[in-house]
């Protein structure tokens, strides 16, 4: 049995009926010339030969012996691929808010926690002759990285697909007796707390000089405080079970061009397309608060060529600068606030602890996750982010998957208790590719935010072009 790490494991513990922890995604294919029948039937037998590509969905939980520490990964024997790859179509005319409808209602459905954690729905009745993939996996076993790990198994660069070399007979594998069990977790917790106290002493020197190196700037006055709690909005509630949705794409190419002409990166330009999103989603409502939203941007800490399917992320807060009417200021002010944030996370990454142990872990966290919940603190204690925005990098080149062209990758994410609202974008060729995932009581028109998501974008993007033009 492979031990869960500490951060893996709290996507389990967090887990409740309202706050399903799967991420997933949304990907638009173009059906191969020709092609007639169910590309679910054609999609499946596809992937039965390239499962094996993806260790971890042939692996199930398995509780750790009196649930005294954190489950772990066993073999799950023969996959049950009724279950693991479902069929759904969509009634005609078979449009994009239908698309999106559905793809909400599976998305705050949960995972089958007794087997693999994984799960596809192709989806037929597309209009233009396009079909649809909605692929969910567990975020206790992926993070933003080990999913390109998936994307790899599951594309080829051409519409005929690779030779995938067949699976290797697996041995077969004693089950440890129930006393066995008992002796192990007893030695794992031993061996897990002796050394994570061993990297802690070896971290403290560490963490305190990097906190003398944050704290400088502060005593000096060269910066000043951060925003510590974020103001109250809409988004930041208790949330319940029903979802809403929403995919947008806009040119990559021309995100590029906003940042090479402002001296930003990337990051920084899908940060200040959504704050001038929300900022006017908020101002129709008449709640945008005076202060900026802040929003958590997750960093990876994976290596280059890192592969093990498992998360290995951090993050920062970032201030929207949504109190900035201008898009062009709005956005130097968000370049200046994520230089700092990520200055400040940089110095504390490497020192933040990547595992931890708690005796009955899996019992006690579970239970005071479902009673943040069920007492809707949410709702009246201060948050310290708004949303959660995530950028991750994608292929620059066409897929196809099973004789299909890729079209599209849409992000489908997380919202949880406090934060309602979720944006997460996947660059693919020359389009970035944004996912608002929200919980449907804070944002029960997500259609209204995602469309706000282009102006902002064509607003930015004058105002840019507008800035370059001489003078009179």
């Amino acid at each position: 049995m492979k031990q869960l790490s500490g951060i893996d494991a709290t996507f389990l513990y967090m887990e409740t009926d309202q706050t399903p922890m799967h991420v997933a995604g949304l990907t638009l294919y173009d059906l191969p010339k020709g092609f007639k029948g169910s590309f679910h039937k054609h999609f499946t037998e596809f992937f039965k030969g390239r499962v094996h590509l993806i260790p971890i969905f042939g692996m199930k939980l398995a509780k750790a012996a009196f649930e005294l520490d954190h489950p772990g990964w066993v073999d799950a024997g023969e996959l049950d691929f009724d279950y693991h790859i479902q069929s759904a179509k969509l009634p005609k005319p078979g449009n994009r808010k239908q698309l999106e409808d559905l793809v909400a209602e599976l998305h705050s459905q949960r995972l089958d926690r007794t087997k693999p954690l994984w799960q596809f729905t192709i989806i037929e009745g597309l209009e233009n002759r396009q079909a649809a993939l909605y692929s969910k996996v567990h975020h206790a076993a992926v993070d933003g990285g080990a999913g390109m790990v998936i994307t790899q198994a599951l594309y080829d660069l051409s519409e005929k697909p690779r030779e995938v070399k067949p699976a290797e007979p697996k041995p077969e594998a004693r089950v440890p007796t129930q006393p066995e069990r008992a002796i192990l977790t007893v030695n794992d917790i031993m061996q897990n707390v002796v050394r994570q106290q061993l990297n802690m002493l070896e971290t403290v020197p560490k963490m305190m000089g990097q906190l003398t190196d944050m704290i400088a700037p502060l005593l000096s006055g060269k910066v000043g405080l951060p925003q510590i709690f974020a103001p109250r909005t809409p988004f930041n509630v208790t949330v319940e079970a029903k979802r809403s949705y929403a995919a947008r794409s806009i040119s990559l190419l021309d995100a590029k061009a906003i940042a090479k002409a402002t001296g930003a990166k990337l990051n920084d330009v899908v940060m200040a397309i959504t704050s001038g999103a929300v900022r006017k989603y908020l101002m129709q409502k008449q709640q945008l608060p005076d202060a900026a939203l802040i929003a958590f941007v997750p960093i990876s800490m994976r290596e280059v060529g890192n592969t093990d399917i498992n998360n290995q992320v951090f993050g920062m807060n970032v201030p929207l600068a949504t109190n900035y009417g201008d898009p062009l200021k709005r956005l130097k002010k968000i370049m200046q606030e994520s230089g700092a944030s990520k200055a400040m996370a940089g110095g504390v990454k490497d020192a933040a602890p990547s595992d931890f142990t708690i005796i009955g872990a899996p019992t006690l966290l579970p239970g005071l996750m479902q009673l943040y919940g069920n007492s809707k603190l949410a709702d009246v204690i201060p948050q310290v982010v708004n949303m959660c925005i995530s950028n991750n990098a994608g292929p620059p080149f066409p897929l196809y998957c099973a004789g299909a062209k890729v079209t599209a990758l849409y992000p489908v994410s997380i919202a949880t208790h406090g934060v309602g609202l979720n944006v997460t974008v996947q660059s693919y060729i020359d389009h970035l590719d944004f996912g608002l995932t929200c919980d449907y009581n804070a944002v029960p028109d997500v259609d209204v935010l995602a469309g706000l998501f282009i102006d902002s974008f064509e607003e930015l993007k004058a105002a840019v072009e507008k800035s370059a033009q001489p003078a009179d």
